[in-house]
């Protein structure tokens, strides 16, 4: 595995910010990377919170750097963590900054799309069909309501061309989309140093979660774990020393963390087999029996891992689903 003072030969700098949520394995990362015109790539900004800006800030300082030295930003996902410090890196960069992302996860961080919290009637009636409580879901939502002002929207997001490799100053990176926690989900991919910045896509002590997204019509718009199950596998299969990840240290060995989470998804999906050859249960039922000690704030978090664990069986025709107008019930197929 390579060291972070290799790494900064490399011109790849690694700047570690704090954030709130303790789910997430660590603090978040923010890469600055010389590019060939001696300005900076940002992969990822971080939260917009006091606290992560003043650490990138730092973490530019430490490299003798500042915002000013920043031309362009990649942004690996659409989740506050980390595109939450790009609007306030844009301002007071004094200069027009592109910034890039995935087409699927634009809507989340761009200014002139509907914000989660307009959305929260919608997935309320999906959770409801799912059999889930109205007073979990308003506990749930009084506690975790604050994390959504801590990001400003981006003015601007320009879909980023996967097929034109990042040449940077001392290293070339392959963009890769890797669906799975969202559906717009990047990855960068350095082959010669193998090199591979996973953001939250390969984590090393904590599952990535699979959340729930909704279309415009209030249904199911993907199936997470079943889109991530194909790309950690295409992961597998690239040769990788150093994984640099969207939060926490580097690691290395990235085919036998895959392979503790595959051997983790397996147990818990045994575990629904298991819970409904007592017959029938509702979403929320089988979330009660794999997370019997989480509390309400972690409802949607909890209730996505179910969903889409149950999804991956459905797909496998192992589980099959029922509708009955109010409430989907899930039995063994």
């Amino acid at each position: 595995m390579i060291a972070e003072a290799e790494l900064a030969a490399l011109g790849i700098h690694r700047i570690s910010m704090p954030i709130p949520f303790l789910e997430a394995g660590g603090p978040v990362n923010g890469y600055a990377i010389e590019d060939r015109d001696g300005g900076l790539l940002l992969f990822d900004s971080g939260l917009g919170s006091p606290q992560a800006s003043a650490a990138m800030m730092e973490g530019l300082a430490r490299i003798g750097r500042s915002p000013r030295d920043v031309t362009r930003i990649i942004v690996s996902h659409g989740h506050i963590d980390h595109y939450g410090g790009a609007a306030a890196l844009l301002e007071q960069a004094g200069h027009p900054v592109p910034v890039h992302a995935h087409p699927r996860d634009i809507p989340k961080m761009a200014e002139g799309f509907p914000r989660w919290m307009d959305q929260v009637g919608l997935y309320g009636a999906f959770f409801v069909r799912l059999g889930v409580p109205l007073e979990v879901m308003e506990e749930a939502w009084r506690q975790v309501r604050e994390g959504f002002t801590k990001a400003r929207r981006v003015p601007q997001v320009e879909p980023l061309d996967l097929a034109e490799p990042l040449r940077m100053k001392h290293v070339t990176f392959e963009p890769m989309h890797m669906p799975g926690h969202t559906p717009g989900l990047l990855c960068l991919y350095e082959r010669e140093h193998r090199l591979f910045l996973s953001d939250d896509h390969l984590l090393e002590h904590v599952s990535p979660n699979p959340l729930i997204e909704l279309g415009p019509d209030g249904q199911e718009d993907w199936c997470p774990l079943v889109a991530y199950l194909e790309s950690v596998g295409r992961l597998h299969a690239l040769e990788v020393d150093t994984v640099l990840p969207g939060h926490a240290t580097p690691f290395g060995d990235h085919r036998a963390v895959i392979d503790r989470l595959l051997a983790f998804y397996g147990k818990r999906q045994r575990k629904i087999r298991d819970e409904l050859r007592g017959g029938p249960l509702t979403g929320w039922e089988v979330t009660g029996r794999l997370f019997p000690r989480a509390p309400a704030a972690a409802m949607f978090l909890t209730v996505s891992e179910t969903l889409a664990n149950l999804e991956v069986l459905e797909a496998g025709d192992e589980v099959v689903r029922a509708d009955d107008g109010d409430v989907l019930r899930f039995r063994l197929g």
